[in-house]
C-alpha cells in the first residue's frame, strides 16, 4: 500500500462531508491503520480506500464529544471559526487569537 501526503494538518478543524460532526485533528496515519473489523463495519457503498491518510479527531456533534477516525476523502475544512468544545482538545491544544489550534508544547513534556 502506497501512502500520499496528507491534505490536512494536526490542529486543523475539519468536518465530515456526509455526517453532522466536526473536530480538530490530533494525529494522522499515512494509510489506514485500524482493524479490519472496523473497516468492514462501514457500509460497502461508503467504504473508503485504505491507501489514503486517515485522521484521528477530537470530534463532536450536537449531542456529544468523542474520538473519530476518518478517511481524508470524507473530510473538508471547517471554516465556521467556532471553537471545538471537546475537553481533550483543550488538554492538547491552545487556540490562538485567530482561532487556530496550536499544539500545547507543555503537554508534550
Amino acid at each position: 500500500m502506497q501512502s500520499r501526503s496528507a491534505k490536512f494538518r494536526i490542529g486543523q478543524v475539519v468536518k465530515h462531508r456526509f455526517y453532522p460532526f466536526r473536530g480538530v485533528i490530533f494525529d494522522v496515519d499515512p494509510v489506514f491503520s485500524n482493524t479490519e473489523e472496523w473497516w468492514l463495519a462501514i457500509p460497502e457503498n461508503m467504504r473508503p480506500s485504505k491507501d489514503q491518510p486517515f485522521y484521528h479527531l477530537f470530534a463532536e456533534n450536537e449531542e456529544t464529544e468523542y474520538v473519530a477516525y476518518v478517511s481524508e476523502q470524507n473530510l473538508e475544512s471547517d471554516e465556521s471559526g467556532q471553537p471545538i468544545r471537546h475537553p481533550r482538545a483543550r488538554e492538547f491544544f491552545r487556540r490562538d487569537r485567530k482561532g487556530h489550534y496550536q499544539i500545547d508544547r507543555g503537554e508534550l513534556n
